[in-house]
C-alpha cells in the first residue's frame, strides 16, 4: 500500500483530468478517510477547530464531483468510535459543525439527487444532530442518483461484532441455519448492506493506514494516499486518484486471462 501519486498530473487542469476519465470504469463507490485538519491549521498557527471548518470546503467539492461524473456511492469518514477521546471542547465543536453542514447542504442534495445516509452508533450523537441526521434522511430518501454515507461514531471492528451478534440472534430465533452463512449473506447484515464494497478508498496527510474504516468491505479495495492535507484536498486531487485508480488492473486473486471465465 505505497503511497501513489502521479507523475506529471500536479500541472494539469481540472477539465483535462476529467478529459482523461474512462466514463466505463469508474468506481461505483469511492471511501475516503478524511485526515489532517488539524495539522492544516497547527501549520496556521490557528485552533483546531478551524481545520475541521475549512475541510467542509473539500466535502463540498468532492461531494459535486462525485455527483458531476457518475460516481454511485461516496462514503467519508467523519468522526470515528476512537474520537470520543477528544477534547470535550474540540468534540463539541465538530458536533456543531456537523449540525450546520445538515443544515446547509440539505437543498443541494435535494437539487442534486443525493440520498443521505449514515453509518455507525448515531445514538451517541447529540440529539440536535441526530433529529438533523433523521430529517435529511427523510427527505432525501426518495433520491437515486448517488448515496452521501457519511461514517459517525463509527468503527470497523464494532460493526462487525454487531452483524456477528445479529446473525446469531436470527439462528437462535430460527430464521436462519449456520449453515447457510456465507460471505455474502454476512455482508448482508452490515452497515453498509445496501451498498457496493468501495472500489476505491483514498486517505489524505500522507497516511497510509486504514484506522478501522470498513475492514470487511475493503479486502478487494483500490487504495490511494496522498500527502496532501484534508483542507487542501480539491477537485485535481480526486479526479487524479480516480485515473490512478483506472490505471491499475483489479485481478479479485485472479490471473488476468481467467477473470472472464
Amino acid at each position: 500500500m505505497n503511497e501513489s501519486r502521479s507523475i506529471g498530473q500536479d500541472s494539469l487542469s481540472e477539465e483535462t483530468l476529467r478529459l482523461q476519465l474512462d466514463r466505463s470504469n469508474l468506481p461505483r463507490h469511492i471511501a475516503i478517510i478524511m485526515d489532517g485538519n488539524g495539522r492544516w491549521a497547527e501549520q496556521k498557527h490557528l485552533p483546531r477547530i478551524a481545520g475541521h471548518r475549512a475541510g467542509i470546503r473539500s466535502v463540498r467539492e468532492t461531494v459535486t464531483l462525485c455527483r458531476e461524473i457518475g460516481i454511485s456511492a461516496l462514503t467519508i469518514y467523519a468522526f470515528s468510535a476512537e474520537n470520543w477521546q477528544r477534547p470535550q471542547k474540540e468534540i463539541d465543536e465538530l458536533m456543531l459543525l456537523l449540525e450546520e453542514f445538515l443544515q446547509k447542504e440539505l437543498q443541494t442534495m435535494q437539487e442534486n439527487e443525493i440520498r443521505f445516509q449514515t453509518i455507525g452508533h448515531v445514538e451517541r450523537l447529540p440529539q440536535s444532530v441526530i433529529r438533523w441526521i433523521r430529517k435529511v434522511e427523510q427527505e432525501t430518501g426518495g433520491n437515486e442518483k448517488m448515496v452521501l454515507n457519511i461514517a459517525l461514531s463509527y468503527s470497523g471492528r464494532s460493526e462487525i461484532i454487531d452483524a456477528v451478534r445479529h446473525l446469531c440472534q436470527d439462528i437462535e430465533a430460527g430464521k436462519l441455519l449456520a449453515e447457510e452463512l456465507n460471505e455474502r449473506l454476512f455482508s448482508a447484515y452490515l452497515y453498509t448492506r445496501d451498498l457496493p464494497d468501495p472500489d476505491l478508498m483514498i486517505r489524505t496527510s500522507g497516511e497510509a493506514r486504514i484506522s478501522n474504516f470498513l475492514l470487511w468491505q475493503s479486502a478487494y479495495t483500490e487504495f490511494y494516499f496522498t500527502p496532501t492535507l484534508w483542507p487542501d484536498f480539491r477537485r485535481r486531487d480526486l479526479l487524479t486518484a480516480v485515473l490512478d485508480y483506472q490505471r491499475r488492473e483489479r485481478r479479485f486473486g485472479l490471473v488476468p486471462e481467467r477473470r472472464s471465465e
